[in-house]
Parts: structure tokens; C-alpha cells; sequence
């Protein structure tokens, strides 16, 4: 069985990701989507929330799974059988961060490889950090994110207006 891994913050999840793992998902027997419980960070959604909204929107895929982890990505993918870690890349200025990440995971776990997977056009400049500031504005996020996600933001912002 081919497994891989999309690790990520997902905080939320954009229509960016999905074109990600929406390919991914036909590459691969099983996809792990995979949150990231990085500490660094302050997500405006807990792990869990950002596991739900994961799940909701990915139900229409029957081999993809959803997961959290902690420590290192190459780690998470090795223990969970994966022969692959997908990342996404929205443009150049991705390629050099994910490149160096990528070897430094093959030097950690050699069997291990990473993917590369170009967002659409139409999505490469969706991120979600923008998404969380034009919904924290009362922008449209509409055509940035799943609906489901559109009324989790809409809903966190509330208190906000």
C-alpha cells in the first residue's frame, strides 16, 4: 500500500489545500492529512476545531485520513508507514524552503521521500494567514475556503464585529 503524508497547520484549511490533497488523494492508496501541533505558532483554531473542519471537508475521500502529530514530520510519516510526505508549493519563493526541508528529512529517514505539488493558478496566492486577515475584516473568503470553513471563520470573527 502507497501512503503519504500532508502535513500542515490547516488553520483552516483553504481551497488551496484541497486542490493539494484532492491530487494527492488519487496518487496514493491512503493520504494522511496530517495537523501539525506546533507550539511556536497561536492558531486562531484549537487542533481539534482544525481536525473537524478536516474531516468534514474531506469526507468525500474515501482513503483520505485525518491526523495531528507533534515533533518532526519525517518522524510522523516513518511511524505511520508512509513512503511519502506531499507538500504543497504556491510558488518559487516555496521551492527553497520545502527543497532544503525535503533533504534534510531524506538525510533523517532515507526511505522517505517528499512530493511536490503545485497549487493551481487559481489558487497560489491563497494562504491562510490572509484568509484569517480578510475574514477577521469582514472580507470574502468565499472562493478562498470550503464553505464549512467560510461559517467556522464567520462564526469566530462574530464577537469580533
Amino acid at each position: 500500500m502507497r501512503i503519504a503524508v500532508y502535513p500542515g497547520s490547516f488553520d483552516p484549511i483553504t481551497n488551496g489545500h484541497l486542490d493539494v490533497i484532492e491530487r494527492a488523494a488519487c496518487l496514493f492508496d491512503q493520504l494522511i492529512v496530517a495537523v501539525s501541533r506546533n507550539t511556536n505558532k497561536k492558531p486562531l483554531f484549537t487542533v481539534q476545531e482544525r481536525e473537524e473542519m478536516l474531516r468534514e471537508v474531506l469526507q468525500p475521500y474515501y482513503n483520505v485520513i485525518v491526523d495531528s502529530f507533534d515533533g518532526l514530520t519525517v518522524n510522523y510519516a516513518r511511524d505511520r508507514g508512509a513512503q511519502a510526505i506531499v507538500r504543497g508549493l504556491r510558488a518559487i519563493s516555496d521551492f527553497e524552503n520545502e527543497f532544503m526541508m525535503a533533504l534534510t528529512n531524506k538525510k533523517l529517514v532515507p526511505a522517505v521521500d517528499t512530493v511536490f505539488l503545485m497549487t493551481r493558478a487559481e489558487f497560489s496566492f491563497i494562504s491562510s494567514s490572509a484568509v484569517k486577515e480578510v475574514a477577521y475584516f469582514g472580507g470574502c473568503v468565499r472562493d478562498l475556503v470550503p464553505p464549512a470553513v467560510e461559517n467556522r471563520l464567520r462564526e469566530k470573527f462574530a464577537t469580533r464585529l
